[in-house]
């Protein structure tokens, strides 16, 4: 008997809402023109903590709805979801499934009312499934909201549950949205990490000592190449591989020689059906931290082979943006996407001198260059998530 052949996933709608824009164009051109999101933390008294810089969103109008959002993270996460759809031109959502991924949720509004001298509180208001109910119910998306928490990788493992599900034919479309927004609970827990800089942050430059974490929301409106036909929508890219890893080798650590992305990009690559030097563009990960940007050359050595890993293009976005917690996964998807549909590669910024123990082939000017195929990379504590952008 015959195996159903999977259908394929394109990409028709994108949002974001980041401390560099508020809105995917105007994101656009910063990225092209070398901007900076990274400010001093001034949202709460940083007294006793050492790190106070950071990615904020800042003279941010959530979209007017009835009830407005009940958090940062929801009205971020509101912000980019209500532009992907509109952008994809989405407006019967009684069918569309929302799938939501974040590293803390909703914490921002859990501190304000956890205190000693707060009313009694439903705990289930403040887990994280509690801003993906918030916006399926503002937007009035019909299907079934799913919550994702994989760390810094969740964004990225939100896409790969949604590519997943419409390629089996469970769904024909879904929204994904990353968000994260900065509260001083979730930056205590990120300055014990010790892994932030206060220097810029600086990937796979030699000098480079650390990361910085920042907040906003990206959204992508992902669905079956039947979807977009019926509807008559515009395939931005077409997502021809994914996959994902646990290698649970160290809490923040990765393991030996990026030996899970290793994996993972292998898995990639074997699903696309695509041979390493397909690869036009790599979108790294790119946190600035030294065994981060170390593993991830490896990785692609040990994957595209030594001489094709020192050639192809690199992109690092954190440079810019910061770390955008759970949301970083899908704003680099959606600068991806960008990147594909203007063929300019934009740039890594902050670097300085070259390592010669990553020596990538970095972008740091925006660079018009021919792309087909762009591989993005996305890591958590333990989760590493590749994908496929490829042109349609």
């Amino acid at each position: 008997m015959n195996q159903p052949q999977p259908e394929k996933v394109v990409i028709t709608g994108l949002g974001a809402v980041t401390p560099l824009a508020h809105d995917v164009n105007t994101l656009w051109q910063s990225l092209l023109q070398d901007g900076d999101a990274i400010s001093e933390l001034d949202r709460f008294d940083t007294g006793g903590i050492a790190c106070t810089r950071a990615g904020l969103v800042r003279n941010y109008t959530p979209p007017h709805t009835a009830n407005p959002p009940a958090s940062l993270a929801e009205s971020f996460a509101l912000g980019a979801a209500t532009e992907a759809l509109r952008h994809a031109r989405l407006t019967d959502t009684t069918g569309t499934t929302l799938i939501m991924a974040s590293n803390f949720g909703a914490l921002d509004i859990a501190e304000t009312t956890l205190g000693p001298d707060s009313p009694p509180t439903n705990a289930a208001a403040l887990a994280h499934s509690s801003v993906t109910t918030a916006v399926a119910q503002k937007l009035a998306l019909g299907g079934t909201p799913i919550t994702l928490s994989l760390s810094c990788a969740s964004g990225a493992s939100a896409i790969a549950y949604a590519a997943s599900a419409i390629s089996r034919g469970d769904i024909d479309h879904a929204l994904v949205v990353g968000f994260d927004a900065i509260s001083r609970c979730a930056w205590s827990g990120l300055c014990a990490l010790r892994t932030m800089t206060r220097d810029k942050l600086r990937p796979f430059d030699l000098n480079r000592n650390g990361t910085l974490f920042a907040e906003g929301a990206a959204a992508l409106l992902l669905e079956s190449t039947a979807s977009a036909t019926r509807r008559n929508a515009t395939p931005l890219a077409r997502l021809s591989g994914w996959a994902s890893g646990n290698n649970g080798f160290h809490m923040t650590a990765p393991a030996p020689r990026g030996a899970g992305s290793a994996h993972v990009i292998r898995q990639t690559l074997q699903q696309a059906q695509l041979p390493a030097k397909a690869i036009d563009h790599f979108n790294a990960h790119g946190t600035g931290t030294k065994p981060n940007d170390i593993t991830e050359f490896q990785a692609l050595e040990d994957t595209l082979g030594p001489e094709y890993a020192r050639a192809i293009p690199v992109t690092a976005n954190k440079s810019q943006l910061g770390h955008m917690l759970g949301a970083a996964g899908a704003v680099e998807a959606v600068i991806s996407i960008m990147t594909l549909r203007h063929q300019i590669i934009p740039p890594t910024t902050n670097f300085q001198t070259a390592d010669p123990e990553c020596p990538v082939n970095l972008i740091t000017s925006a660079t018009p260059a021919k792309i087909d195929t762009i591989l993005a990379n996305a890591a958590g504590l333990v989760v590493v998530m590749p994908h496929f952008y490829s042109a349609v």
